[in-house]
């Protein structure tokens, strides 16, 4: 029962100004619009041109994250040491062709351990690189490659 003249008449709401529904979320919005007689949590107290508005103010807003420019430094071209430049090749690269061109590499030879598929097996080229070690994890071997690669 609601009483007139309450200052949440519109709102799902008792007499007493408790909710009907506790708690909160996207759960507790649709109850409380489907209460109200709302399909959307969204509708509530809202015009669709205000609607349509807030959507496409959303979209542009996302677009413009979306076109982001490259950190320079990160997509600076390196030099690989001569271990590294007999896996990947002695021209200068970026980070992100590097770790492409190794993982080429690993899958052309297959590599990888058949058990484990983040370990890598190094093989003879590969020993250099990972100082003398059979085995490493994919992510130690981000770690070992980096010591042999230098800005040009």
């Amino acid at each position: 029962m609601r009483i007139s003249g309450f200052p949440y008449e519109n709102s799902p709401r008792k007499a007493y100004g408790r909710p009907l529904y506790r708690g909160g979320g996207a759960a507790s919005a649709t109850r409380d619009a489907t209460i109200k007689g709302a399909t959307n949590p969204r509708d509530m107290g809202r015009s669709r041109e205000a609607d349509a508005r807030s959507d496409k103010e959303a979209h542009l807003a996302k677009k413009a994250a979306a076109k982001r420019k490259p950190n320079a430094k990160f997509m600076a071209p390196l030099t690989p040491s001569a271990a590294l430049a007999e896996v990947i090749g002695a021209k200068p690269l970026p980070r992100t062709e590097v770790t492409k061109k190794i993982w080429q590499y690993i899958k052309k030879n297959g590599l990888q351990d058949k058990k484990n598929r983040r370990n890598i097996n190094a093989d003879e080229k590969l020993l250099a690189v990972f100082g003398n070690k059979k085995q490493v994890s994919m992510f130690e071997m981000t770690k070992l490659v980096s010591k042999h690669l230098k800005y040009s």
